[in-house]
């Protein structure tokens, strides 16, 4: 059945509204042409965390009587209500008016006791709102047991690092993980229960009381990073670097990337990591439980998510490999893609992959440009990008027709992604086509956008509303991978084939075909997991190269980005294992069978691509050439591929 398209969105060239990116620099010529394609993508992205942290903290400030948090409220006020026995009440002081009663802008009175604080309107809706408010009432005085019977609220200075009651100070030191408090006599270690508590207290009451405090950070930061997106980019690989490279104990942090010595216990012998992980995943295979068991608990001794590049590595694998001798790899990994990463995390962990690894510089550098290059001299683009995400790719290219010489073209982006689980399959999509459209508007660019929340295989070519005078691009940037393959699917095209024959009845100008090359798609397992070993041991060295070790954004990036995917390669089986790489060199293959043509690389598009890894991002970073495809390499090892096709109209390939 053919998808069925969301939401169509269209932005004229009316009159630009004042810019967000009043202070970018002019538009580029001449030499500088070169990197202004793909210098959006960090303020893209910064734009992005200054939305999300503006709605996570002060929607309930602008909004206390929203009727859809009413709404949500009532069951749990239903709840509460029923374990109501008691009528105990103490009196705190609300952070965000004095002890004293004051009146709100609405009118309503804040009282000194839980009760008067929850008779805000934030309670009250409509004519269930004596209900609601009174049941939660009763529900909050039987939670007001456990609270303290003390009649200050602690608050957290944020300055002195100290917890403030309402009456005096008490200074708060942290030694060793443990907390210590001093009063005017001298002070008394508490356990490391109560500091945890008296930690969270204040980390809670710092948000409540100053989000424009964390507001007007994050916006310094979107400025900053607006007016010298570039130059962040090279000064924080700088500082990362420097930080891997000379730690407090002199180390360079390079050394011990498979091999680690057993803490000063007099024992000169070695513990070797990978072959370790090797041996485990043979005896795994081999239904060896005893054996698999000795080892995975070796491992584990010597892995750490927070040590080295080796051992978080071996942690990642050690957990996969423990969740497939268990037979839970398939629950494992569908309640990690359940469990919601909260979208600012995400963006966070984003920005740091894309200035420590620069495959996703060289990946939108080598798109936008040969793009550019395919509407040189045409009035209209239709972009078909499959895997549309949060779109981080087209601002830059945006941008860059914008200064194109006689005018922009019209651009339509028509975003082709899964549908997202729950009532709105295709949030997501509409809220990147919305992004997008502001910054046509910003740029002055005729700009539609159209998403398509299906399956890849799913979308034909009848349903793009293909025109013939049209530059029309098809772009995939590693996401086919996902696609099952001929090992699941049996006596028809596998939906990757029928991804690839659509495309080619298409017959776009230029298909751009990004590709994460590597060999752990195989069937036989120890196979795949020692393909998977050789992949990802170059992911976690490199973060260990240009990422400090206490990186709190390099632990989301290997625990979100790498450690859920090391789960399903390694644990999951049949249709759930959705991570299916191929080698660029297979990829060449299935695309000429689909009847697609491999065209040569333009060398200045090559040169700009080389010149942009090599004065921003690490040395050991490579990039190079080979049948066609502009590979990424970190010390050697083939990572990605990049590559451009066209329909084969005589039916063979290159």
């Amino acid at each position: 059945m053919a998808a069925m398209p969301e939401e169509l969105i269209f932005v004229d060239p009316e009159p630009l509204s004042p810019s967000v990116f009043l202070d970018l620099p002019p538009t580029p010529d001449g030499e500088s042409e070169r990197t202004f394609f793909d210098d959006m993508v960090l303020p893209y992205v910064s734009r992005l965390l200054m939305e999300e942290e503006d709605v996570e903290d002060n929607f309930f400030y602008q909004y206390p009587d929203h009727p859809a948090l009413l709404q949500a409220q009532l069951p749990f006020a239903q709840i509460l209500s029923d374990a109501a026995t008691t009528d105990n009440s103490c009196t705190v002081t609300s952070p965000s008016v004095s002890a004293d009663t004051e009146s709100s802008p609405g009118g309503e009175n804040y009282e000194s006791d839980h009760s008067g604080v929850l008779r805000s309107r934030f309670f009250v809706a409509g004519d269930g709102g004596d209900m609601v408010s009174s049941a939660f009432l009763r529900g909050m005085e039987e939670a007001s047991k456990f609270l303290p019977t003390t009649n200050s609220v602690l608050l957290l200075d944020t300055e002195a690092c100290s917890v403030k009651p309402e009456h005096g100070t008490v200074r708060a030191e942290v030694v060793d993980g443990m907390v210590w408090r001093g009063g005017g006599s001298g002070s008394r270690k508490n356990r490391r229960e109560e500091g945890d508590v008296h930690e969270e207290q204040g980390r809670r009451a710092s948000k409540l009381i100053t989000p424009e405090t964390e507001e007007a950070a994050v916006r310094e930061m979107v400025d900053d990073m607006m007016l010298h997106e570039q130059d962040i980019c090279m000064k924080g690989l700088e500082h990362l670097s420097i930080s891997t490279g000379t730690d407090s104990k002199g180390s360079t942090g390079r050394k011990a990337r498979w091999r680690r010595r057993r803490p000063s216990d007099g024992d000169d012998e070695t513990v070797d990591l990978h072959t370790l992980l090797l041996h485990c995943a043979q005896a795994v295979a081999t239904d060896d439980h005893r054996s698999a068991h000795q080892l995975l608990s070796q491992i584990k001794q010597h892995a750490s998510p927070r040590g080295s590049g080796a051992q978080r590595l071996a942690h990642c694998f050690a957990e996969a490999l423990e969740a497939r001798l268990a037979g839970t790899g398939s629950q494992l990994y569908r309640s990690l893609v359940v469990r919601r990463t909260p979208a600012v995390d995400f963006l966070r962990g984003y920005k740091l992959f894309m200035a420590a690894c620069c495959c996703k510089k060289v990946a939108f550098t080598f798109s936008n440009r040969t793009i550019s290059d395919a509407v040189a001299g045409r009035s209209r683009l239709h972009i078909v990008d499959y895997g549309l995400g949060y779109g981080f790719q087209w601002p830059g290219l945006l941008r860059g027709l914008a200064a194109r010489d006689g005018g922009s073209p019209e651009v339509r982006i028509t975003g082709i992604d899964l549908p997202q689980p729950g009532f709105r399959p295709a949030y997501q999509l509409e809220e990147t086509g919305r992004r997008l459209a502001n910054c046509a508007r910003e740029f002055g660019v005729p700009f539609k956008f159209r998403g398509i929340a299906a399956k890849r295989e799913s979308v034909r070519p009848e349903d793009l509303a293909i025109d013939p005078a049209e530059v029309v691009v098809v772009s995939s940037l590693c996401h086919f991978r996902h696609l099952m393959d001929e090992s699941v699917v049996v006596g028809r095209p596998s939906p990757r084939d029928q991804v690839l024959g659509n495309i080619r009845r298409m017959r776009p100008d230029v298909f751009i075909h990004g590709v994460m090359s590597g060999g752990y798609g195989a069937t036989f397992f120890p196979t795949r997991l020692r393909e998977a070993l050789f992949h990802y041991s170059a992911q976690f060295e490199l973060l260990d190269a240009t990422v400090p070790r206490d990186s709190e954004e390099r632990l989301l990036v290997e625990r979100e980005f790498f450690g859920q995917a090391v789960v399903n390669v390694v644990a999951c089986e049949g249709a759930d294992r959705v991570e299916r790489p191929e080698t660029y060199k297979q990829w060449q293959a299935r695309n000429r069978r689909a009847g697609l043509r491999q065209l040569p690389l333009k060398p200045e598009v090559v040169k700009v691509v080389l010149d942009k890894v090599r004065d921003n991002y690490h040395k050991d970073f490579v990039v190079d050439e080979d049948e066609r495809w502009l590979l990424h390499r970190w010390k050697g090892r083939v990572l990605y591929g990049l590559s451009t096709w066209v329909a084969d109209e005589g039916g063979t390939g290159s």
